[in-house]
């Protein structure tokens, strides 16, 4: 086996960031519920005299300036979510993962209560592919946080959901889109060719 330093091995065990990755995907799944019912998609509604008591028109799907709740909220408010609360929470995981994923909780988690009780993977992988994915799932989730304090509707919740879909299908299928994407990137140059694992 192949080492990095004369002490650890060159590749990281391949079902470590699939157990991350299904930790996230439960954490994404509970902010986009969260976001959903939360302040990104609330319609605004009028709240003095006679017009507070008139309901939308049901018929009415149309997009009215100045109709969400969201813009209209101070950014602490905007802030104070329970959907942002837990995407800026998953947003520092990641972060937490593209600086020190050794550390990481999720990897820890893994290193010292799963894999002892799995048999040695048949091979390693390149540490890079996930790192890169992780910080994929940082762009994302930041652009969503960004946006919704910008106060703009459906940002995070969308946000949160196209990490959701992304995370779900590397714990269910073992699809890491972001690692797709780092292994596009090296193959047309961006990156260079990782050293044999």
């Amino acid at each position: 086996m192949p080492v990095s330093d004369g002490r650890r091995p060159a590749g990281i065990d391949p079902r470590a960031p699939r157990f991350a990755a299904s930790v996230t995907a439960v954490l994404l799944l509970a902010a986009t519920f969260l976001a959903l019912i939360g302040s990104s998609t609330a319609r605004a509604t009028a709240s003095f005299g006679w017009f507070a008591y008139q309901p939308l028109a049901d018929t009415d799907v149309a997009f009215v300036g100045g109709s969400w709740l969201l813009p209209s909220l101070s950014i602490v408010q905007r802030a104070a979510d329970p959907g942002f609360v837990l995407v800026l929470v998953i947003a520092v995981l990641f972060l937490w993962g593209v600086l020190a994923p050794r550390t990481q909780p999720w990897s820890v988690l893994y290193r010292r209560l799963l894999q002892p009780r799995l048999a040695a993977p048949r091979e390693l992988e390149d540490p890079r592919p996930p790192r890169f994915a992780q910080g994929v799932g940082l762009v994302v989730t930041v652009v969503g946080l960004a946006l919704h304090i910008a106060g703009v509707p459906w940002a995070l919740p969308i946000a949160a959901a196209l990490a959701f879909a992304a995370a779900f299908l590397n714990a269910v299928f073992g699809l890491c889109l972001g690692c797709q994407l780092y292994l596009l990137l090296q193959r047309i140059g961006f990156f260079r060719p990782a050293a044999s694992v």
